[in-house]
């Protein structure tokens, strides 16, 4: 009697676990991209540090490609690891099991493709993310383990006859991959031609001003300093601090000096260490609008969003 060789775990159970991650990726990608069309904040944690990352991240110019947010192509991708890992699996007819088994050995190459392309890709969001936004955003991180996983459950949960074809088409498609996403990078991710992109501090501060603000303010900063201080926005920060000084540069000289600033470090002028302690600030800088602590670096038209700004949002600077 010849008994049948048992089916590893991982060939049984890989499509139904790619299956499962793609949904809860398409379905966190979707909130995403209904937050960002509707205008909304997103709530990543209860840190409020983490959550201000990831709000920044979506408002960024990495947060659109063609005018629609990344996370819709994002979902999109997501859906379509869904439906092709789980379409075989809704065959159950037993006269239909030829078909099945054609099913299945035909989409595992659309599975290696598309997992490779948005691991690549999101490989590269994970640079722009560490080396130029300098932020933590749980869903991007999240959402790059989601598109490593795949890639993994894809390679390891399907019986190759062929090793080299995963070699080679993962190959292809990583190049093809990545020299679409500096075509996306070179086109629609650079600052716009108006705006300056501010520089980053390369010098010691010294106390009690810290750094020079050398930027010049426009009619847009302006109004919306004047608005975040009349309803009651303040601005906890200390002189030493590199992103306190990226943002009063994206405000700029003129535009600063209408702004309700909280100086916390002790040799700072002006300082208010007492007050600072007292609100509980814990990182540098932090916005407290409307009776509520937003931490970390914001950009001017998130600030807008957070305060209900409505007026000229023509701003001249942005970040890296």
């Amino acid at each position: 009697m010849i008994r049948r060789r048992s089916q590893p775990w991982i060939y049984r159970w890989s499509r139904p676990l790619i299956g499962a991650i793609a949904i809860v990726g398409a379905l966190l990608t979707a909130y995403l991209t209904w937050t960002k069309l509707t205008g909304g904040q997103v709530v990543c944690s209860a840190d409020a540090v983490a959550t201000a990352g990831c709000n920044s991240v979506l408002d960024s110019r990495y947060g659109s490609v063609f005018g629609l947010p990344l996370s819709l192509f994002g979902s999109l991708a997501y859906t379509g690891m869904a439906t092709v890992s789980l379409a075989p699996l809704l065959v159950k007819s037993e006269n239909n099991k030829r078909f099945r088994i054609q099913l299945e050995n035909s989409t595992w190459l659309l599975l290696l493709i598309g997992a490779t392309s948005m691991a690549v890709f999101s490989g590269y969001l994970m640079y722009i993310l560490f080396s130029e936004l300098n932020t933590v955003c749980y869903y991007c991180i999240g959402s790059a383990i989601f598109c490593l996983s795949l890639l993994m459950l894809t390679i390891f949960g399907n019986d190759w006859e062929d090793i080299g074809q995963i070699f080679f088409t993962g190959i292809i498609v990583a190049m093809v991959t990545l020299v679409g996403t500096l075509a996306i990078n070179a086109t629609q991710w650079q600052p716009i031609a108006d705006i300056t992109v501010i520089p980053k501090a390369k010098t010691q501060p010294e106390a009690p001003y810290g750094w020079d603000i050398t930027t010049k303010s426009g009619a847009a900063e302006i109004a919306l300093a004047k608005h975040l201080t009349s309803v009651g926005a303040k601005m906890y920060g200390a002189y030493w601090c590199p992103h306190c000084y990226e943002q009063k540069q994206l405000f700029g000289k003129k535009a600063l000096q209408e702004i309700n600033y909280i100086e916390c470090a002790p040799q700072g002028k002006a300082a208010q260490p007492q007050l600072c302690n007292q609100v509980g600030i814990k990182s540098y800088p932090t916005w407290e609008i409307q009776g509520q602590q937003y931490p970390g670096l914001k950009i001017l038209k998130e600030l807008a969003k957070l305060s209900g700004y409505q007026g000229e949002m023509n701003f001249k600077y942005t970040l890296h």
